[in-house]
């Protein structure tokens, strides 16, 4: 392991999307391990709430607009973090996609614009941003990508939301095999139905969505996917790459 060692207390994680919802209680999580935060999102007022929540855990907090479906966007915000780091980046977390707000509909009334603008920030982005960051990532560096568990279920009405997350997957284990040959680990978390700012939004009765469902009758809140992006970034995974770990209360088994 280099000098950037991705499993010492005091690294440089770096997460896209991070305005609120999943990417907030992220950057929460790693604050609380004592890492230096990076955040990004094209909202730049959320954004500037989540710095202020990191920095009340006392670590350095780098935040910056990112738009992930720009070559030139990632590029610049990876060397950036990597700067801030020090030098490198040890922890990438493509969390940014679209899903407030987009539309529920059979595959015959989907609006391919949206399909496209859907399939741009959710699957080209992670391959982007990755892609920006991986002159910077240090040996040993932990990529973590979040898919959706409605890969597994095939939520209905939901194509190109469900389509660009199972891409996220696929792409997952090819960054993994490639990324390999540096010690980089990638794998992919697969959240179920959480309740976050998007997900109340989407529907009224959001926290009795699928609890019936599951074999933990209730509904998982973005501190419950905290822990798997913390397992991926830690020691105990370091021989686990490629893989993809569903955390969804039991309501589905792969």
């Amino acid at each position: 392991m280099s000098h950037s060692d991705s499993t010492a207390a005091g690294r440089t994680v770096f997460i896209t999307g991070a305005a609120g919802g999943l990417g907030r209680s992220f950057a929460l999580g790693f604050a609380e391990r004592g890492d230096r935060v990076a955040i990004a999102d094209v909202d730049l007022v959320g954004l500037a709430e989540t710095a202020k929540l990191v920095e009340a855990h006392g670590v350095p907090c780098w935040q910056g607009r990112v738009d992930v479906t720009s070559p030139e966007s990632t590029a610049e915000a990876a060397a950036a973090v990597a700067e801030f780091g020090g030098g490198t980046i040890d922890v990438l977390i493509n969390n940014a996609a679209l899903y407030a707000g987009i539309t529920r509909a059979p595959i015959e009334e989907l609006d391919p614009d949206e399909w496209d603008r859907v399939m741009a920030v959710n699957a080209k982005g992670p391959w982007l941003m990755t892609r920006g960051a991986s002159p910077h990532l240090a040996t040993g560096a932990r990529v973590i990508n979040i898919a959706s568990a409605t890969v597994f279920s095939g939520s209905a009405l939901w194509a190109h939301y469900v389509a660009s997350k199972g891409a996220v997957i696929a792409l997952t284990r090819v960054m993994a095999k490639e990324l390999g040959v540096r010690e980089i680990t990638v794998n992919a978390i697969a959240p179920g139905f959480t309740l976050t700012e998007a997900s109340y939004g989407h529907m009224a009765d959001a926290e009795q969505y699928g609890v019936d469902r599951g074999a933990l009758r209730r509904a998982s809140t973005p501190e419950d996917i905290v822990g798997a992006a913390l397992f991926f970034a830690g020691p105990e995974s370091a021989f686990i790459s490629g893989q993809t770990l569903v955390v969804d209360g039991g309501r589905q088994f792969i």
